[in-house]
């Protein structure tokens, strides 16, 4: 192994300026492959560089070859597998772990001292040992081929320490005072070592002339040390005096102690007593007040709210461990408890009164219809409903109940008490008030609401002449009226029963009508504007009035039972009844756990007595949607506007409460009533029969379809449900489109394209005029097919007049088309120059006129006065005449060159033709 390292030293390292430290023979781990060496190496040149090299001998020689270089400072981490066991394994942590079996043990602890050493001297502890044992790490490597191998240049390599300046300048000074110091080293060694010698017997003799004075130290000190024995003699008996005199204060501290805990003991006493005093004494004056206070008076009121705070307050106080035991405390918690009962039946005898007077009050001023004139005011036909609903009832309003708000608000406070302490009482009386409240709304609701109707049915009345002409007579009219209001509890969750009476009533008027189409229950022609504006107005009147009266009995409702404060409270009308004992002490309400998960907040609670106290409103609602649809099928549009409108407005107020659920529910009816109006249009439209005898002309439901497009846009400006009336519109138009395309199919008298022709232009006339920008594709399909059957009619026409001519030139143009070549047609015998002139000379400028005029009149008389399309059709049958006029000449030009054949009538004379037949016309 040296003549190896000496080899590698000389041949590797040498010319690269490195020194060989240590060395071992490895191959890899697990793998046979040839042996290499692993080389630790120092540059140097400083500064230095520890390198690990690992060394290959040549396949093709005995030279070694350098393979791969690694630097020490990489190296994280050297694991020698087994610290206790020996193992010729270890494993090197760079970039990657390198595994590693050395020839033998002794090698490779050798080399790991190695590393250590480098690692301690250069890289100050950076890599870590791991499986090495200490001893190998503090102690050189032992004796023998590994010594010999990695051990002599690397102990050199410690041992070795530079000079410093003084010491170099202290070598020169002694070489210089030696003349033989350079030339002669060995006598100058020795001179240098006969100078230690004597140096060392100086310091010999020093040491044994100092050992008297080291003698008299000790003396000292064995003095030092009886001196402290004589001190701490001393302080024992200091200590045994301060014994005594400790032991007297811890008594006098022992009595203060006791005394200090005296005073403490009374001064928390003192401060029970005045905390009792003070948080559980009520005065007299509020005592009277619970017991005998005026509860309609203000002061009273506001002495009995005070009294009933402070109650509350002396009731609620946090008493401290141990005041319960108190005989004072319980007796005072029963004074407490028995005027919280005396106080809280006579607040709820009390309010109990209030509610019944009230009730009676406005019962008494509510609204009334006499049955007479519920009974008979439709049916009579010369009746002035103005008169005598200006004796009943002037205005179309609801009664307004401040007043009684007013009064019960100033018991707001008492009834927030009343909850917090008597919580069934309170309950009680909140079951009363809507008990009593929802009579009293049934009723003036159900009147308000039998006037609105009254004034529907009588917007009507200036048409009276026209109800003469239905089969369904006044009393008939009246007879639906009651129905719809009898049976309005079944118009709430279900609309078969207007569904039927629509049907009913559309199909006893169309069977007297004449017209080709009847749009809806009634048409929208027989009602005038004035009769729809009025209707709105009404139905505008019923929301507005409801709208405000909702508002003000939920907002009362909020304040009077405090139902805004807390996060959820149990609603009154879902707790069941409790009783009450003859002390006055309530039996405990037993947990309602699904009622309490159902209500789970004041809103639901506020909106639950809402339900109970406004139970008709929605019926009520429904049943007036009902009758105004049945009036007038259009009327669903002025509803859907207005209720959309109200619902909006709601929702923005507050979407969760009763007056935005319950108008969205009606609106849900409104829609679906709109709907239904839409969908009866469109099978009135399938469903039509059309006259044989007579011509078609501008189709009824295409002029309905403009009727109500122009009252949509009407009523739908800047609405919220324009999306709403936009599908409508699509369904709406896409069914007249097909219904006419289906009419002008049957048509027998009307031809088929004057039908399309005159219906598509009136339908493009008026979405062009009201600019509907939904039906924007359908308004060019519209003009792109009223053109396209104007151009065919006129095509078609046109071919009467000339009609041989026609024939003759067609013959011309299928021989070129079949090959013949245009100069020699004139030689076919069918089409020669002769027979052309023949067929010319038929067809003379008078010949002409006259074919002209029956083609006005057969064209007059296909077409209808309301488009006024006779002028249009007119001038375009000139264009089409005189573009086969050239047409005609140009094969003229093109198959008979030179023959000088000329038709017998030119373009002026044409022109003449046509504007002397319009003018004659």
């Amino acid at each position: 192994m040296t003549a190896i390292k000496h080899a590698l030293q000389r041949d590797i390292f040498t010319p690269n300026d490195e020194r060989l430290l240590g060395i071992v023979n490895v191959c890899k781990a697990g793998k046979k492959k040839k042996n290499c060496f692993l080389c630790a190496t120092v540059t140097t040149e400083r500064p230095v560089q520890v390198k690990v090299v690992k060394v290959k001998k040549s396949d093709k020689g005995d030279f070694y070859k350098r393979q791969q270089t690694w630097e020490l400072r990489d190296l994280t981490e050297v694991d020698a597998k087994d610290a206790s066991k020996e193992n010729p394994e270890f494993d090197l942590h760079f970039e990657k772990v390198y595994r590693w079996l050395a020839s033998s043990t002794a090698e490779k602890n050798s080399f790991i001292s190695c590393i250590w050493k480098l690692n301690q001297r250069y890289l100050r502890k950076k890599v870590e040992f791991v499986n090495v044992s200490s001893q190998l790490l503090e102690e050189s490597v032992p004796s023998g081929e590994s010594q010999s191998v990695a051990g002599g240049d690397e102990d050199a390599l410690d041992d070795y320490q530079e000079l410093s300046t003084r010491e170099e300048q202290d070598i020169e000074s002694m070489m210089e005072m030696c003349e033989y110091a350079i030339s002669n080293a060995e006598a100058f060694a020795e001179q240098l070592s006969r100078e230690l010698q004597v140096l060392d017997g100086a310091n010999i003799q020093s040491i044994m002339a100092s050992e008297k004075q080291v003698n008299i130290l000790m003396q000292l000190l064995d003095e030092a040390l009886g001196e402290v024995d004589t001190i701490e003699g001393k302080l024992s008996s200091y200590e045994e005096m301060l014994q005594s005199v400790k032991e007297q204060m811890d008594q006098i501290s022992q009595s203060n102690r006791l005394i200090q805990i005296s005073n403490t003991n009374n001064g928390k006493l003192l401060d029970e007593i005045q905390f009792l005093v003070n948080y559980m004494d009520l005065s007299k004056g509020h005592i009277r007040a619970l017991q005998e206070g005026d509860l309609t008076s203000p002061k009273g009121i506001e002495a009995c709210i005070n009294a009933s705070e402070a109650l509350l307050q002396c009731m609620n106080v946090a008493l401290r461990p141990g005041h319960e035991k108190l005989m004072a405390v319980t007796q005072q918690q029963l004074l407490f408890a028995e005027l919280r009962d005396t106080f809280a039946r006579r607040l709820t005898n009390h309010l109990n009164n209030v509610f019944v007077h009230q009730f009676n009050h406005f019962s008494h001023f509510k609204m009334t219809i006499p049955q007479f004139y519920r009974s008979s005011c439709l049916s009579l036909p010369g009746h002035d409903q103005s008169s005598t609903l200006s004796q009943h009832t002037a205005e179309l309003t609801l009664p307004k109940h401040n007043p009684l708000h007013r009064d019960l608000l100033r018991y707001a406070k008492l009834m927030e008490w009343l909850k917090n302490t008597h919580r069934e009482k309170y309950e009680g009386l909140s079951r009363t008030y809507v008990d009593y409240m929802s009579r009293l709304y049934e009723r003036e609701i159900k009147d308000f609401f039998e006037v609105a109707k009254i004034k529907m049915a009588g917007t009507t009345k200036e048409a009276k002449g026209k109800f003469a002409t239905l089969p369904r007579k006044e009393s008939a009219l009246k007879q639906d009226t009651e129905s719809l209001h009898g049976s309005s509890g079944k118009l709430t969750g279900s609309t078969s029963s207007l569904n039927k009476l629509t049907v009913q009533g559309s199909n006893s008027r169309r069977s007297q009508s004449s017209s080709l189409l009847d749009m809806g229950n009634m048409s929208a022609s027989d009602l005038d504007v004035a009769d729809r504006t009025k209707f709105d107005k009404i139905f505008e009147q019923v929301l507005s009035e409801l709208e405000p009266l909702c508002l003000a009995e939920q907002d009362f409702i909020s304040k009077f039972f405090k139902l805004q404060q807390h996060p959820a409270v149990i609603p009154p009308l879902a707790q069941p009844e409790t009783e009450e004992f003859d002390g006055g002490a309530p039996s405990r309400i037993p947990p309602q756990a699904e009622h309490r998960h159902s209500l789970s907040s004041e809103k639901d609670m506020v909106r639950h007595m809402m339900n109970k106290i406004f139970q008709s409103i929605e019926t009520e609602l429904n049943s007036l949607i009902a009758l105004g649809d049945k009036i007038d099928s259009f009327n669903s549009l002025y509803m859907l506007v207005k209720m959309s409108h109200h619902v909006w407005t709601a929702e923005n107020v507050d979407p969760a409460s009763y007056l935005s659920t319950t108008l969205g529910n009606v609106l849900v009816t409104v829609k679906r009533n709109f709907d239904k109006c839409i969908s009866g249009q469109i099978r009135q439209m399938e469903e039509v029969k059309i006259s044989k005898k007579s011509k078609v002309g501008i189709l009824p439901f295409v002029t309905n379809f403009e009727e109500f497009a122009e009252l949509a846009e009407t009523i739908f400006r800047n609405a919220e449900r324009r999306g709403d009336l936009d599908k409508a519109y699509v369904k709406l138009i896409r069914a007249v489109f097909m219904n006419v395309e289906k009419v002008a199919s049957e048509s027998q008298k009307t031809p088929r394209d004057v039908v399309m022709m005159e219906n598509f232009h009136h339908i493009f006339s008026t979405l062009s005029r009201l600019k509907i920008s939904c039906l924007d594709a359908e308004r060019r399909e519209a003009k792109h097919k009223y053109t396209e059957h104007l151009q065919s009619y006129v095509i078609n026409s046109l071919g009467q007049p000339l009609e041989k001519l026609n024939h003759f030139f067609e013959g011309v143009e299928a021989r070129v088309a079949q090959g013949v070549r245009e100069e020699e047609v004139s030689y076919q015998l069918a089409f020669n120059k002769q027979e052309l002139r023949k067929v010319i000379k038929e067809y003379p400028g008078k010949e002409v006129k006259k074919g002209l005029d029956n083609l006005y009149k057969k064209v007059d008389k296909h077409l209808c006065e309301e488009e006024s399309l006779l002028q249009v059709v007119w001038h375009s049958m000139q264009d089409e005449f005189i573009r086969q006029y050239k047409h005609f000449e140009d094969l003229i030009g093109r198959c008979y060159p030179g023959s000088g054949i000329t038709m017998e009538f030119t373009i002026q004379d044409m022109l003449e033709y046509f504007s002397s037949i319009a003018q004659s016309h």
